[in-house]
């Protein structure tokens, strides 16, 4: 006995296979879009690192997109040892400013989103306006108050200046954050006893991971690769590694392997960071925005 499918027993088959061909056709040219953006920007990292491996005597113009014929790690020997203190001044910069900010940004926003008081609503623009304010338009009068204070010419100058400029987008990171914290669980630690500290101690900064690993993404990136203010604030014995990064070229002759190398190295701990730390920076940021 024999059986036969009607043609209208067909079409949901054939329906259902065209769209799943146009989802395969779009993936496909999404994912080419991705590989060619990608290409396109780690163009100037193959440059970065190939002129790096390179020997004096094989930097040239016509060849720059070569391979080295020989590699050789003296530009990097050479580019550490010019920038060795400065790489050590960044980093006595970058850990105390963003741990610092961090720290001080938390505790801003728990106030601005747990604690009510008169005149909370006019703080919190008035420091997202700092956010705002371009550098250049306060260096005359920044470099005035640093020299009264005593504090110009040093790390510790920096610091602070890092510290205070940092201030509004921590604060407008964790008070976001914070907001969507229950106020029940502030109510139960205020019922048990906890103070204004305790509640902050014991209650808030222990669900404060995520928040704290955006702003330490965020402060050390900018902190680190932050070039005006240490070129204007510090003085040649305390200048970041930004700074001394651009004083390598030379006035005559121009290394160009010394001074790729010398970039890699500058950005290498930035981007250690986002190695180790990168995948929970999205997380950080989508964290509370949701709620149920």
């Amino acid at each position: 006995m024999s059986t036969t499918v009607s043609p209208s027993q067909s079409v949901p088959a054939q329906t259902a296979a065209a769209p799943l061909s146009g989802v395969r056709v779009s993936r496909a040219l999404i994912y080419a879009a991705l590989v060619i953006f990608a290409a396109l920007f780690l163009i100037p990292v193959y440059m970065v690192l190939v002129t790096s491996f390179k020997s004096i005597d094989q930097v040239s113009i016509s060849t720059m997109w070569n391979l080295p014929t020989s590699f050789t790690l003296e530009s990097f020997q050479r580019a550490l040892e010019k920038l060795l203190p400065n790489l050590i001044n960044s980093l006595l910069l970058v850990v105390p400013a963003t741990v610092l900010s961090a720290a001080l940004g938390s505790m801003n926003g728990y106030v601005l989103s747990k604690w009510r008081f008169r005149g909370a609503n006019i703080i919190f623009p008035l420091m997202l306006f700092g956010m705002f304010i371009p550098y250049q338009a306060i260096l005359i009068p920044l470099v005035q108050f640093l020299q009264t204070i005593g504090l110009y010419g040093s790390i510790g100058g920096l610091i602070l200046v890092h510290v205070v400029y940092g201030l509004p987008i921590t604060t407008l990171i964790f008070r976001n954050y914070y907001a969507e914290v229950p106020d029940e669980m502030i109510e139960a630690g205020a019922i048990d006893g906890a103070g204004f500290f305790g509640l902050y101690w014991w209650v808030v900064l222990p669900i404060s991971l995520p928040g704290f690993v955006v702003v330490i993404i965020w402060q050390f990136t900018q902190i680190w690769n932050e070039f005006l203010f240490g070129v204007t604030i510090t003085n040649t014995a305390s200048q970041p590694i930004t700074v001394a990064l651009q004083n390598l070229s030379g006035s005559q002759i121009v290394e160009w392997n010394v001074q790729m190398a010398g970039a890699f190295l500058t950005a290498l701990p930035t981007l250690l960071v986002y190695i180790l730390l990168g995948r929970y920076f999205i997380r950080g940021l989508l964290a509370g925005s949701v709620k149920g």
